[in-house]
């Protein structure tokens, strides 16, 4: 990253931990935090009991449901749904998700001439960046742009002549947005947890995109299978302490529950499907090598509080990560999932082990342990440790004479 993302990076994070000081330590957050604590603890304990009990509701409530084990076979499992609803213009509309993201899921599905546009504004400006455009948090993806660097990306996208201004910039994205949307027939989402007992799945927005997207013909939702929980009431504790910690908010705009397709009951009381929303509803859980993770990757709410309070992060940026999931919790996550073949060894020892993301986590990740235990099994070694260790063991001494 350039240095001048790099500062706006830092100013969009003050701008954040301002909203968040303010509600950090108020009770009712401290007690959320501790009951989504043993929520993400007892949920990855159980998930293979959840994930066999969430298939079976998905059924009962009329979602389809598909496990894939790694991103090709979950973009094999896509592309066949889009080919199947709108094989002319292959158009998909996306919101947010940090999953489709883990397996380069926008470029692989544009690899194979489907034409992917993300509904979140950040994620939307980084589609018309079109280079050197990955994310740098959770929850503010395009937050290490500037005003004048956003203005002139969308101008030199979208043919326009707009100044710096933040509401023009913003009402111009949607209006380009919704001329998608109105053709799309497909919408793929993430999901921020996955109620097992309900045969539900929680989304947290504020944009509203997620309606846009979860109301086409066809909806996917795309996510991993450590967001099983038990049930609803516990996915939206969920959402709420992500809504704090990732935004700075005491709860998002919108907590989308959804349990089946768009129907209605109000002629006779003879259930008719659909009505306003999706016809069909898909849900794809990801393994993509989850189920040999650390259990302590897999408690992340993906709020990115973690990286706002990482120095690393602060002075580095998003190369400090994989993909999106970003600073030191996603280096440690890489080494497990089946998409990172070259398993950036290097940036293992980026870390300091200082322990701010662990500190700072709201459900308490042992990030910089993880990391610490990662690299004592390896037999990777920066040049420097090669160099000490060959002085120790020619001269007696790690200093070179």
């Amino acid at each position: 990253m350039e240095d001048n993302q790099l500062e706006q990076m830092k100013k969009s994070f003050q701008i954040l931990q301002s909203r968040f000081k303010h509600i950090a330590n108020d009770e009712k957050t401290q007690k959320l935090q501790e009951r989504v604590i043993n929520i993400r603890k007892r949920s990855i304990e159980n998930m293979e009991t959840l994930i066999e009990e969430a298939k079976e509701n998905f059924t009962r409530n009329g979602i389809e449901y598909f496990e894939a084990s790694d991103g090709k076979e979950a973009i094999d499992i896509i592309a066949q749904l889009v080919n199947e609803y709108d094989p002319n213009n292959k158009l998909i509309i996306k919101s947010k998700s940090n999953t489709v993201g883990e397996i380069k899921g926008r470029n692989k599905l544009e690899d194979k001439g489907f034409k992917v546009i993300e509904t979140d504004l950040g994620d939307r400006l980084l589609q018309l960046k079109n280079s050197d455009n990955r994310p740098v948090h959770n929850t503010g993806p395009a937050a290490h742009l500037s005003v004048d660097e956003i203005s002139e990306i969308v101008n030199n996208a979208l043919g326009t002549n707009l100044k710096p201004v933040h509401k023009d910039i913003m009402e111009t994205v949607r209006e380009d947005v919704l001329n998608y949307v109105d053709n799309a027939k497909v919408g793929i989402t993430g999901a921020n947890a996955i109620a097992s007992h309900d045969g539900a799945f929680a989304i947290v927005h504020n944009e509203n995109n997620v309606a846009y997207a979860s109301s086409r013909k066809l909806h996917i939702v795309l996510a991993g299978i450590d967001k099983v929980v038990s049930n609803v009431e516990e996915a939206v504790s969920i959402c709420k302490l992500e809504s704090v910690f990732g935004a700075g908010s005491p709860i998002s705009s919108y907590i989308n529950i959804i349990a089946g397709p768009s129907k209605t009951a109000d002629i006779e009381k003879k259930l008719l499907k659909p009505m306003y929303g999706a016809e069909r509803v898909v849900v794809i859980l990801l393994d993509n090598g989850r189920r040999k993770a650390k259990e302590e990757c897999l408690w992340c709410i993906n709020c990115g509080n973690c990286i706002v309070n990482c120095p690393v992060y602060n002075a580095v940026g998003n190369e400090f990560g994989f993909n999106y999931y970003l600073g030191g919790r996603g280096i440690a996550m890489s080494r497990f999932l089946n998409e990172n073949e070259s398993k950036d060894d290097e940036k293992l020892f980026m870390c300091t082990l200082c322990g701010m993301c662990t500190f700072n986590c709201p459900v308490r990740t042992p990030t910089n342990e993880v990391i610490e235990n990662l690299r004592c099994i390896g037999d990777y070694h920066m040049n420097v440790h090669e160099k000490i260790k060959d002085n120790i063991n020619s001269k007696g001494s790690p200093y070179k004479k």
